[in-house]
């Protein structure tokens, strides 16, 4: 099993640390533009496999895509965050750029792979994805819901004063502060529902914390989260390389479902050895209804600013 992780930053270096901690794969590439800054990222994460007990090869490479042949999952996190005085256009413009370049390359070497799409803004990207390559769409998956789920359920347990290993929730939608749908009416705590604890005004609460949970943290750090975004990736992969059937939130290509089309979106799916392998359809309530089709409105307009043929 190989993965590759493009960009090397924070939140490619933690994707891969939590990939190679958890023993499942042979091999993760680490690539990055910047000279030498993979192999130095990869080189330090190896000195940490006798600490942590892991076999996993971590390979830095400085922008040769040649190296990634013949992964079987590959991550794309590179692109950049949005600077003061940047347009929503131009920072979507840089990273459709980033995007297609990273995953064409990937493709160029590993036709057969499954592409996990982090870069922001992430259901944008993924749609890009599905715009600019030939990967059937199963193979096409867009990071958010994972982690906006996790973020959901500490912030649950939080409010419950519940262990986290106690609480179950989902958040759908856009992978956004203001798209993100945290499906209250559906958490649990072992099994029983959430609102048999907790008022509907403390829920609105914690759904509403759940949604800047990413901008909570850029204001405190200055910079965005890279633990979390790392782990959430990783659960990803793990359940592709190690065919786990698991359910999680992602960002895939809708035909119909939930009332959608054309579209890249947060829904539940069953992730195995070929990717998104089902998409699970969930009653929403009339609420969480209305805003799934508002969230689908926000991504569609953001959408509208790629240029797909640049």
């Amino acid at each position: 099993m190989k993965v590759t992780v493009v960009g090397a930053g924070a939140v490619g270096a933690s994707c891969a640390e939590y990939i190679a901690i958890k023993d499942f794969a042979s091999e993760v590439v680490l690539l990055d533009i910047k000279e030498g800054y993979a192999e130095g990222k990869a080189m330090d994460l190896m000195q940490t496999a006798s600490l942590n007990g892991f076999d996993t090869k971590i390979t830095g490479v400085t922008n040769d895509y040649s190296k990634t042949a013949g992964s079987d999952i590959c991550v794309i996190t590179s692109g950049i965050p949005r600077k003061p005085g940047m347009t929503r256009e131009e920072l979507i413009g840089i990273n459709a750029g980033i995007v297609k370049s990273v995953s064409s390359s990937l493709i160029e070497f590993s036709p057969e792979t499954i592409i996990i799409v982090v870069s922001n803004p992430m259901d944008t990207m993924t749609y890009l994805v599905h715009q600019s390559t030939d990967l059937p769409k199963n193979k096409i998956i867009g990071m958010g819901g994972a982690l906006d789920s996790a973020r959901f359920k500490y912030r649950l347990a939080e409010a419950l004063e519940a262990p986290i290993s106690d609480v179950d929730g989902m958040v759908i939608g856009g992978h956004s502060d203001t798209g993100m749908v945290p499906l209250t009416s559906h958490a649990t705590r072992n099994s029983i529902k959430v609102s048999e604890f907790l008022s509907e005004e403390r829920l609105e609460q914690v759904a509403a914390d759940t949604k800047v949970g990413g901008a909570t943290l850029t204001k405190l750090l200055g910079t965005s989260a890279w633990y979390a975004p790392g782990a959430a990736v990783s659960g990803l992969v793990q359940a592709i390389a190690c065919d786990q059937k698991k359910i999680y939130p992602c960002s895939t290509l809708l035909d119909g479902e939930y009332g959608l089309e054309d579209i890249c979106i947060g829904v539940p799916v069953v992730l195995g050895k070929n990717g998104i392998e089902k998409i699970v359809d969930i009653p929403l309530s009339d609420a969480e209804k209305a805003h799934m089709q508002a969230s689908a409105e926000g991504v569609r307009k953001t959408n509208g600013l790629l240029n797909v043929e640049a």
